[in-house]
């Protein structure tokens, strides 16, 4: 289908090419004007498939009319028919390396494909040889923007209304990265029921702070009541984004453990995205590796974790990880336990996320309850509702079966406000 960004960038450049479609008529005759005229009035009526017969009718008569094969390539991506466009273009540009029109137009293929580096470079080159063109500034905008640029992707939507006011496109560009909110205060509470011993209980408060372009903050503390015991553990973290798909985090944790939590923590962890472009089924996947290293009164542990998530078609995603842990006890070898955890994300509404999930082996090393001697599969699922754009709540209810017949029930809810 036709896409509409696409669509109103070329419409509003049309008066561009009527006015090279003079020039072509007055040096290449009527015949070739009149199949353009015939194409743009097509065009403005959104009869996309009449204009790209008329197009390859043309260039049935004229193999090698490279006005023909442009339009023929901008008409196959507004048609959904995006490798086909990209390799028109691609032929266009061998003939006319300094097209702008061709460049923007293979920017725009690339770019719908996610192929945000590709793209980026296009632009780059039309804004060389174009340097004060609202057209090219609008395009880099929007691949900056998908890059995760803002700052940078609104100082182009900027100057392109600064050439054209009247650019609708450099206008919606400009709100659509308008600077939003920096901080992320979060509240949750956590309910633990047994069938062998007293029910726990925690909150959290995070604060979670985009500190510059690529360094973002977490601060949290919970209280827990643990096993008769009032527990406090408190921790911090940074990330740091490498680029718009590599980010790595750093951070540790301390805590009033009274015997039932860890007295201390590190962890790190590094993640990689990738994009597959909307003609594979598995549209991108995050991979990512994590460390955690825990310290109780009378253990130690540590933590290996590899995770990916798949991104799926219609916003699903799936997420399966492997935790490997190493714990030491007094007197006793140093042993290993596997567990393993997976993730169904379904979006139920267009402000409601749905999930399912399984996990099974001691998956939580951060509770004391959960180390070392026994075996449990949980099964569970939750909620994100987006109540406004700055508020969030999410909900998961999880139920765990242990060896012995032991069992435990979890609730828990959130709810933040971003500022």
């Amino acid at each position: 289908m036709i896409s509409a960004q696409s669509f109103l960038i070329s419409i509003s450049s049309m008066a561009t090419g009527a006015e090279e479609g003079n020039r072509k008529q007055s040096s290449g005759g009527q015949e070739q004007a009149d199949w353009q005229a015939q194409v743009r009035e097509r065009v403005a009526r959104r009869e996309i498939p009449a204009a790209l017969e008329i197009a390859e009718q043309r260039l049935a008569e004229a193999p090698r009319d490279m006005e023909a094969r442009g339009w023929r390539a901008r008409l196959l991506h507004w048609s959904g028919r995006r490798e086909e466009a990209e390799k028109e273009y691609r032929i266009v540009l061998e003939s006319a390396p300094n097209d702008t029109d061709i460049l923007q137009g293979l920017a725009d293929v690339l770019l719908a494909e996610q192929r945000y580096d590709e793209a980026m470079a296009l632009v780059e080159r039309a804004r060389e040889l174009q340097p004060r063109s609202a057209e090219v500034e609008v395009r880099r905008g929007r691949a900056l923007r998908a890059m995760g640029r803002s700052e940078e992707a609104r100082k182009a939507f900027r100057e392109a209304l600064a050439l054209e006011p009247n650019n609708d496109e450099a206008r919606a560009g400009v709100e659509s990265v308008a600077e939003g909110p920096r901080h992320e205060l979060r509240v949750g509470a956590d309910f633990d029921r047994f069938n062998f011993t007293e029910h726990w209980r925690g909150v959290t408060l995070s604060l979670r702070s985009e500190l510059a372009r690529r360094w973002t903050s977490n601060f949290s503390s919970t209280f827990y009541h643990r096993a008769g015991q009032e527990a406090t553990r408190f921790s911090g973290a940074l990330t740091y984004r490498v680029s718009h798909r590599n980010a790595v985090s750093a951070g540790f944790a301390a805590a009033r453990d009274q015997g039932v939590i860890p007295k201390g923590e590190a962890f790190f962890e590094y993640g990689h995205g990738m994009n597959f472009g909307k003609r594979f089924f598995v549209r991108g996947m995050e991979l990512s590796y994590g460390q955690r290293w825990l310290w109780f009164d009378a253990a130690r542990v540590v933590t290996f974790t590899p995770s990916a998530v798949v991104y799926l078609p219609r916003d699903w995603s799936w997420q399966v990880s492997v935790t490997l842990a190493r714990s030491r006890f007094p007197g006793l070898p140093a042993g290993w336990r596997p567990a393993g955890m997976t993730r169904l994300t379904i979006p139920l509404h267009r402000r409601v996320d749905g999930n399912v999930f399984y996990a099974v082996g001691t998956e939580d090393f951060a509770r004391t309850d959960q180390l070392g001697r026994f075996s449990a599969r949980t099964y569970g699922g939750g909620l994100r509702i987006a109540v406004r754009q700055r508020q969030e709540l999410t909900s998961y209810v999880a139920y765990q079966d242990r060896s012995q017949f032991r069992t435990q029930t979890s609730i828990g809810f959130s709810y933040a406000i971003r500022f």
